[in-house]
């Protein structure tokens, strides 16, 4: 069995028993193209909205944030600290602030940022344009 690209779109790869591609075949035909129903991909049981991966019951549930306890009625989720480990929460830690070696000679930096000033860069644009006037 050797397959070889439909001879009417090129795209498509067909058997050698085959004149054109199904794509081809149905376009021919006039029949419109099928569209293949996206399941949930969460409970995997309903169809998926248009331009979601899930069902209208799980994006319902996602958007309320609850769990549907025995009794029908949204449940709280509660995280036990214990179980992670006994961390606190973000809001009571400290802020990190990393150390700053203050070695570091400045006379490494002094050429550069003499050379990088802006009013030492503006006087010389000054002193240009002031030779540019002279030179008319």
């Amino acid at each position: 069995m050797k397959l070889s690209k439909c001879p009417r779109c090129d795209l498509n790869y067909i058997t050698e028993a085959e004149k054109y591609c199904k794509v081809c075949l149905r376009e021919m035909k006039g029949d419109a193209p099928r569209e293949e129903i996206e399941m949930c991909s969460v409970c995997n049981e309903t169809p998926a909205l248009p331009g979601h991966d899930v069902c209208v019951f799980c994006l319902k549930e996602m958007n309320n944030g609850g769990v549907r306890g025995d009794d029908g009625q949204d449940a709280e989720e509660t995280v036990d600290t214990a179980a992670i480990g006994g961390m606190d929460s973000v809001s009571t830690m400290d802020e990190i602030i990393p150390e700053i070696d203050e070695d570091i000679p400045s006379q490494e930096f002094g050429e550069i940022a003499n050379e990088l000033s802006l009013e030492s860069v503006r006087e010389e644009e000054d002193q240009d344009d002031e030779e540019d006037e002279d030179d008319r």
